[in-house]
């Protein structure tokens, strides 16, 4: 009779899994264990002998126990039992990502830009961060009142805007924080460094995200590059 503990056997030669009927198929007395598949081929187009006790394949001495409709069933079962047990082990894995932040490589992160130059066509134009390198997407922040640092060495409450820019190449990027950060722009300081996304709810629940143009994340990042909302906020 079939054993559950068998479920996630695979033919050692095409390695894939045994299905319900090849599981209680035993090809050859030395006990090696093939999918009827290969069992053929090797019969039909090869030397036809056991790959594990060099015995000849026949029909005469394989073995084959029909699986009876019940057990079919309780096996189907066991496996969309087991395949849930194991999807809801890989959510409660990912549950603690949702507390986390993945430092960005093509992502820039600008302050302290004059409103005025707060516009996609502005941003993106080859005056402005346009000249570093193809850009992707744009999300600008137009804060009311924050603190901005001006070209003469004082610091004011002023209206201010944060930029978003993700470039296409992560080179780009790296070379728009070279040149922005500490660069003066209207009179004032602006300070650019790498930016941070978050991981997609979807991926978080383990499901397909419907967003084919998703920015959030969908995989794993990289240990290096992963700070909690915590530390981010206490820099």
């Amino acid at each position: 009779m079939y054993s559950s503990d068998e479920e996630e056997l695979e033919c050692p030669l095409c390695m894939e899994e045994l299905d319900i009927a090849d599981r209680n198929f035993r090809p050859c007395p030395c006990g090696y264990k093939i999918c009827r598949f290969c069992w053929h081929h090797i019969r039909e187009n090869l030397n036809g002998r056991c790959p594990a006790c060099r015995r000849e394949y026949s029909e005469q001495i394989a073995e084959f126990e029909p699986i009876s409709a019940d057990e079919i069933q309780r096996i189907r079962r066991e496996k969309k039992e087991k395949e849930r047990q194991q999807k809801d082990m890989e959510v409660a894995n990912r549950r603690h990502l949702a507390n986390m932040r993945v430092v960005q490589k093509n992502l820039v992160y600008i302050i302290g830009l004059h409103p005025k130059l707060a516009t996609e066509e502005i941003i993106r134009s080859n005056d402005y961060f346009g000249q570093f390198g193809k850009i992707a997407k744009i999300v600008i922040n137009k804060r009311q009142i924050a603190p901005t640092s001006h070209a003469n060495g004082a610091t004011s409450m002023q209206p201010s805007a944060a930029v978003y820019v993700t470039y296409v190449r992560k080179e780009d990027a790296a070379k728009a924080i070279h040149a922005v950060d500490g660069s003066v722009m209207a009179g004032r300081i602006l300070r650019a460094s790498y930016g941070t996304t978050k991981y997609c709810t979807y991926y978080l629940r383990n499901m397909t995200c419907p967003n084919p143009n998703c920015l959030y994340l969908h995989e794993p990042g990289e240990d290096a590059d992963t700070i909690s909302k915590e530390e981010l906020a206490t820099g």
